[in-house]
């Protein structure tokens, strides 16, 4: 009788869940990259609001929220905190509305979204 050679597993493969961080695709103040989107934040900002919230499955309210903001944040890996993110929705809301809503479009357009 041959016998089988058998292989002891000492150590499980695993799956590492790490993400690379991840950055915005344009700055705060990058208005000019997108016009489009800059006039729907200047001039019509519950529009674009709820836009953004359409996009992430969420309330159209909560479109311009911190928590929105947060929460794509922290999906892509984008360094960050709460309260950067508090103080860009404080002190600039429409840049900051008008920065979410570019890097959905451009995450959408490159298939990452």
């Amino acid at each position: 009788l041959a016998m089988a050679s058998q292989t002891v597993i000492t150590v499980q493969p695993q799956f590492s869940a790490a993400q690379q961080p991840g950055e915005w695709q344009t700055g705060l103040l990058d208005c000019c990259s997108d016009c489009g989107v800059c006039l729907c934040g200047m001039f019509c900002f519950l529009c674009l609001s709820c836009q953004v919230a359409g996009d992430m499955d969420e309330c159209c309210l909560c479109g311009s929220s911190v928590a929105m903001r947060t929460l794509y944040r922290t999906k892509y890996n984008i360094p960050g905190s709460i309260l950067r993110d508090f103080c860009s929705i404080w002190w600039c809301s429409p840049c900051a509305l008008c920065q979410l809503k570019r890097d959905i479009n451009r995450r959408r357009a490159m298939g990452m979204f």
